[in-house]
């Protein structure tokens, strides 16, 4: 990376000077792909930028961004560090009061929204946004806009007109941001709040420049990349990443939506891309039951193919020769059953990063395969939020990898996993209670996630701290590797352990009910509505079946004795998971409680229940 990159008021300095004519930016709308250059992006976070001093932006306050990934968010957060403002990105799913809530808390003076459903939220709450001076819309929708209300293009006109009335301007808008400091605060992410209230991370620029500048290196980008992004640039990890690729000169394209991510891929034909495991549990999940569909020849074609691969990836991995008959077999596979599938993704992916939660081992080695190898990593927004990744050059599966260059490791007496360097937070904003209590006086972060640490330097996350279940008979449980490896069973579409405390470990599984419809359509059976699929007992014994596989080999008390299947997803808008999926344990157990308390009453069966 350039070594002007000094801060990330920067960057756009360095994408125009180093990359004037390549298509930095890309967007999907339908089959067509609209382009950025680097000196178009440069001249849009110039414009941007002015126009928001003119609406009063000064150096250090606070603009929120409530928007999808889209490069007018990518030009509004460069806008708003190059004038020496303090991003804060705020989830366009989260509802109207958890909005108000980031808002007030960080003080926001101007906010960008996506649309009206987003200015929306901010009217419902007037009298609580007392600070809020300003509310830019990116879209009209088509709807008039009420009188006085500025759209970003709108700000970017009043910018440019003050940049082409006054010959300095140029000058001026690169000597401030020049003068930004390193230690300076750049933006307020507020974490998930999956045990209470959100808490705003404080970065400044040298913990997210840092980050960058060893993530560079370590994912091997150049600028003949091209970058699919897809995930919330809300998210700490694909923001990071988006700079990342910027520095580089990757092309970054944003998908139109998660839900044409499948075509997108297709059109864009990217090397690299960003994913949470939840996306390859999904895709693993429709792969199995398309050939669970499929004629016995060609199920006996596929397993054999997957058998070849995962036999040829342990050799690999393990740095034993392949040997010329598995050598000869393995492209036997590939011409016969992978490369299709690798088509499907557009052919070139080169770097398949996955990251924000637990990667199941048996996905990464699926994947790695059919020939996508996954690299995983790992990281918390309070660490900017990358501490370690697995190398191109030696993933070692189950793992996370080995520590960024700069980051140190190590497990605390109780296994909790401890990092320190120069990409750990300045703490929690107007928080210093709860900084004092993850941040110690020598700069160890506790990162709340227990791990350990192997010969090779290599990480390994058991579970969340607070996540580990304590049964009545003194037992502790890790919940996350048993409920991933639900969520890989085609017809469970979330799974969530519950029995602290309790004789024994019980689940509540929501169904993939648009998967389970098929499944019944397959065997015959009638359809019905989630609430009495998830009662009737045939579809029970389905899922009976899934249970009775992952307890297959497990100790006596980490089997799941008995399970409950839950008619509605957990959302959002219920509190059950937060915008990055994440389920809010506390949340879910006080609202099934009734159903949680039904399964340690009634014996021992299983038994399905609908919301009471």
């Amino acid at each position: 990376m350039s070594r002007t990159v000094n801060t990330l008021a920067d960057l756009p300095f360095h994408i125009a000077e180093r990359f004037p004519h390549r298509a930095v930016l890309r967007h999907c709308r339908g089959d067509a792909v609209i382009e950025k250059s680097g000196a178009e992006l440069f001249e849009q976070v110039r414009d941007v930028s002015f126009g928001l001093s003119e609406f009063g932006l000064q150096a250090g306050d606070r603009v929120a961004v409530i928007a999808e990934s889209r490069p007018a968010w990518c030009i509004t957060d460069l806008a708003v560090l190059a004038a020496g403002g303090v991003t804060v990105p705020v989830y366009p799913t989260l509802p109207a009061g958890q909005v108000c809530y980031i808002l007030n808390d960080c003080g926001a003076k101007i906010a960008v929204v996506s649309n009206h459903a987003q200015s929306d939220k901010l009217a419902s709450v007037p009298a609580r946004l007392a600070r809020l001076a300003t509310v830019v819309v990116m879209d009209t929708d088509g709807r008039p806009r009420p009188s006085g209300a500025p759209t970003l293009a709108d700000v970017a006109a009043r910018g440019r007109k003050h940049f082409l009335s006054d010959p300095a301007a140029g000058g001026l808008f690169e000597k401030r941001a020049a003068a930004i400091a390193r230690d300076a605060l750049a933006t307020i992410i507020y974490t998930s709040g999956t045990t209470g209230e959100p808490k705003g991370v404080m970065l400044t620029h040298r913990n997210l420049v840092s980050n960058i500048e060893a993530a560079v290196d370590m994912f091997g980008v150049t600028r003949e990349d091209v970058a699919l992004s897809f995930l919330p640039l809300s998210h700490a990890f694909e923001r990071m990443v988006l700079y990342m690729y910027l520095c580089a000169g990757a092309s970054v394209t944003f998908a139109e939506s998660p839900d044409t991510l499948a075509r997108d891929m297709v059109n864009v034909r990217p090397t690299l891309m960003t994913a949470v495991p939840r996306v390859f549990e999904k895709l693993h999940a429709r792969i199995q039951e398309t050939v669970a569909q499929a004629s016995a020849l060609r199920r006996s074609i596929f397993h054999w193919a997957v058998g070849v691969g995962l036999r040829r990836s342990a050799r690999v991995r393990s740095g034993r020769r392949v040997g010329t008959l598995l050598a000869m077999q393995d492209r036997l596979a590939d011409k016969v059953v992978f490369r299709d599938m690798r088509e499907r993704t557009g052919g070139r992916l080169r770097v398949l990063v996955s990251g924000s939660a637990p990667l199941p081992r048996a996905i990464a080695e699926f994947f790695d395969a059919i020939g996508l190898t996954i690299f995983e990593g790992y990281g918390l927004t309070e660490a900017s939020p990358v501490l370690t990744v697995n190398p191109l050059d030696r993933p070692k599966f189950g793992t996370v990898g080995r520590a960024l260059p700069g980051v140190e490791m190590r497990i605390a007496d109780d296994g909790e996993i401890l990092a320190r360097g120069p990409n750990v937070m300045r703490g929690y904003y107007h928080r210093p209670d709860a900084t004092r209590a993850v941040l110690e006086p020598d700069g160890w972060l506790h990162t709340g996630d227990i791990g350990s640490l192997d010969a090779e330097g290599y990480l390994t996350i058991t579970d969340r701290k607070e996540d580990l279940i304590l049964t009545s008979v003194g037992k502790r449980v890790a919940p996350q590797s048993i409920e991933s490896e639900l969520r890989r069973h085609p017809l469970i579409a979330e799974a969530v352990l519950v029995g602290d405390r309790r004789k024994f470990i019980a689940a509540l599984l929501v169904p993939d009910f648009p998967a389970l419809q098929r499944r019944l359509a397959a065997l015959n059976r009638p359809a019905g509505t989630r609430d009495v699929l998830a009662a009737r007992p045939d579809v029970i014994a389905l899922f009976q079946e899934a249970v009775d596989a992952v307890n297959a080999g497990r100790a006596p008390f980490e089997t799941i004795r008995r399970f409950a299947l839950i008619p509605s997803e957990f959302t959002i808008e219920t509190g059950e998971v937060t915008p990055t999926m994440k389920v809010k344990r506390r949340v879910i157990e006080e609202r099934w409680r009734a159903v949680i308390e039904t399964l340690y009453e009634e014996g021992e069966r299983p038994l399905a229940r609908s919301r009471t």
